[in-house]
């Protein structure tokens, strides 16, 4: 029986996982009375704790993790330890980890989402409302590409830790003067990821870590995307877990920042989002069109930005952190994997209708129909409408039927 202690434990906390996951699967309107406050207060906590140092202590754990791993490997070959045991052992330690996990803040998925928070309806919109949103996000990218500072044709933003200073600045207008709750979490500045070569020969440009309150940037990725990166995995931090939620914050939280950097990051990554969607939907030469009308400025951003990605990147590695991270996605509930960090689109673009295109309409209303306006309609048949100033050509001057 003592050999199969450890994978007893693993069950146990695997159906104690299982148990809340399926909990919060049918009980997602409950949970969400209460349980994103309580993961905020508990990330706030732990990033207060983790942020005494500047490394990643998730990282450092991972390592002490491994070392434990390959001392209890050797121990099991000097003591002659059972490997059955030591493998159940092993699997018990993981089970528990990613029952932490899940506890901590796994369970957001399951929440209401970002939209709802924000009273901003989702629904389908028509491709030209498609180009107007990426039309609306190109012009204030290009504004906005113009005024940062630069060194060459290329952006030169402040240094890490400034903006890594900075980037609560955005959420803490969107919490206490457009009153959203949903950002009141902790804004503590992110940290440099450890390991950043590793991390960008796998194309991962930020990681955030519940278990420490951790969230943490590579800052080996061009400059033009490292603020909205920072927003995007503090958004994380604040509990927002589904991909396109975090994107969509990162977006708010950079316009609202009084910072040009962030703005511009902001509004940089929403066309980038924007134009991918267009290209898929309305095909090479609509995107193009729209693309044309990016100023020098903006279109060194975006030949910068996929030149990196695309000279950087190990195919190999690749390919096995998206497939790590499409399944760690869906096991945590969001059935679309790797592509829900796409479907920010969808917010972008009813965000545009929702507070750009309607209240232009309503400051200048078309005049509306009037039927009985002679100015939009020839009343001049109708028994009741207006007589004719000359007469027919079939009447007499005094109105009679000629003989």
């Amino acid at each position: 029986m003592k050999y199969w202690r450890g994978y007893l434990v693993a069950g146990v906390l695997a159906f104690f996982t299982w148990g809340l996951m399926q909990f919060a699967q049918t009980h997602g309107q409950v949970l969400d009375l209460i349980y994103p406050f309580l993961t905020r207060s508990v990330q706030d906590a732990l990033a207060a704790w983790s942020g005494q140092v500047d490394v990643c202590l998730w990282q450092l754990l991972l390592v002490l993790l491994g070392v434990a791993c390959v001392a209890s490997i050797v121990l099991m070959i000097i003591l002659r330890w059972n490997p059955i045991q030591w493998f159940g052992w092993v699997l018990a330690v993981a089970s528990l980890i990613f029952f932490l996990h899940t506890g901590i803040g796994g369970l957001n998925t399951y929440t209401g989402a970002l939209a709802d928070d924000l009273h901003l309806s989702v629904s389908e919109y028509t491709l030209q409302e498609l180009k107007d949103a990426t039309i609306y996000y190109r012009d204030h990218a290009n504004t906005l590409a113009a005024q940062v500072a630069r060194e060459g044709n290329s952006v030169s933003f402040s240094d890490f830790d400034t903006l890594a200073a900075q980037a609560g600045d955005g959420f803490q207008r969107l919490t206490y003067e457009d009153y959203y709750a949903v950002f009141a979490g902790s804004t503590a500045p992110v940290k440099k990821l450890g390991w950043a070569e590793m991390y960008t020969s796998m194309g991962i440009t930020g990681v955030t870590m519940p278990l420490t309150g951790e969230a943490a940037v590579n800052p080996t990725v061009p400059a033009v995307s490292i603020p909205f990166t920072m927003c995007h995995e503090m958004a994380h931090r604040m509990s927002i877990t589904l991909e396109r939620d975090a994107n969509f914050a990162a977006f708010l939280a950079c316009q609202a920042n009084s910072s040009l950097e962030f703005q511009y990051s902001g509004y940089f990554m929403a066309y980038r989002y924007c134009y991918n969607a267009l290209y898929n939907a309305a095909g090479r030469d609509a995107a193009q069109e729209i693309a044309n009308g990016a100023n020098q400025y903006l279109q060194q951003d975006l030949y910068d930005y996929n030149y990196y990605f695309q000279s950087n990147r190990d195919e190999k590695a690749s390919k096995l952190a998206d497939k790590a991270n499409d399944t760690y996605i869906k096991v945590s509930g969001d059935d679309r994997g790797v592509a829900s960090y796409g479907d920010v689109c969808d917010l972008l673009v009813c965000w545009h209708i929702q507070t750009v295109t309607l209240p232009a309409q309503l400051e200048n209303p078309e005049t509306p129909f009037d039927p009985l306006d002679e100015s939009q309609v020839d009343l001049s048949g109708l028994p009741h409408g207006p007589q004719p100033t000359t007469p027919p050509e079939d009447q007499g001057t005094d109105g009679t039927e000629p003989e």
